[in-house]
């Protein structure tokens, strides 16, 4: 694996604002959101606009990706993320959500997820996880991905390679009718054959209005996740995977999740909705 130090906090520059005619979703400037009542299936008209922002979010994403390059701040990405959001009149969801300070996450090496783009500048070997979410027309859209920065080592690429993979296979297991886990089982299986540890506590969720509906996608075969799935559930299948143990530690800022033993993990994540047959992705480019 690759010998770089590990990561330390940076400076965190100003709250980016956002144009007043562009609608923010209702848990800016609250201490958290309203609990969501709604329910999982939703109508087509819904899944449309979920599309659409679903959409601006995979393109923003790209957008930043493009500038993945050693020497490059984790803020800039930030920065092109927000803007090309806010270019499409969408609100970036993460921008306020309990605090939360920027408009994407930028999750680096040993970093689970929820890293906060500040000045920390990539080096060559980093992989770097962005993970966006757009608001339109009253939906969220949410996807991540792992980018290689530069030369990177062997292990970490297969680590994404394969944590990629993972995610695909799990969408391929989504069918009405059946439970749950059969999502996470998919993907703990096939991560074990690799020694990878597979991240519990931070999961899939359901998706639509509300960022974070309620609905729980463990990505490990959880006894638990017994919900069947049903033509029109909309949620997002996200799997972290770790070099190490699955583990975590929270960094002072009350966001930033490592690995305990600051081994290098990935993450990928689409949205979906179940369909008649199986899943369709929604945060398609």
């Amino acid at each position: 694996m690759s010998g770089q130090s590990l990561l330390v906090p940076g400076e965190i520059t100003p709250v980016r604002s956002v144009p007043g005619n562009i609608r923010r979703p209702e848990y800016v400037g609250k201490p958290a959101p309203t609990p969501y009542t709604g329910p999982e299936v939703q109508d087509s008209d819904t899944v449309e606009r979920m599309r659409i922002a679903g959409r601006i979010a995979a393109q923003a994403m790209e957008e930043a990706a493009k500038h993945i390059a050693p020497g490059v701040t984790t803020d800039e990405l930030d920065r092109v993320a927000h803007d090309f959001m806010v270019d499409h009149g969408a609100y970036p969801s993460t921008l306020g959500y309990r605090g939360f300070p920027k408009s994407l996450c930028t999750s680096l090496n040993e970093v689970i997820c929820h890293g906060i783009p500040d000045s920390t500048v990539l080096r060559d070997g980093d992989i770097v996880n962005l993970d966006v979410t757009a608001y339109i027309n009253g939906v969220h859209g949410d996807n991540n991905a792992t980018y290689l920065c530069g030369d990177v080592d062997e292990e970490s690429r297969l680590l994404v390679e394969r944590t990629r993979e993972s995610l695909n296979r799990a969408i391929k297991a989504v069918r009405p009718g059946r439970q749950i886990n059969v999502i996470g089982r998919v993907i703990e299986s096939y991560a074990k054959r690799f020694g990878y540890g597979v991240v519990r506590d931070f999961t899939g969720h359901g998706i639509n209005s509300s960022f974070h509906s309620g609905l729980i996608i463990p990505h490990y075969d959880s006894p638990h996740a017994t919900t069947v799935m049903q033509p029109g559930m909309t949620f997002t299948i996200e799997p972290m995977l770790t070099l190490g143990t699955h583990e975590y530690g929270l960094w002072e800022d009350g966001w930033t999740v490592v690995t305990k033993d600051r081994k290098r993990t990935a993450q990928f994540e689409h949205t979906l909705v179940v369909t008649e047959t199986g899943a369709e992705i929604l945060t398609l480019p």
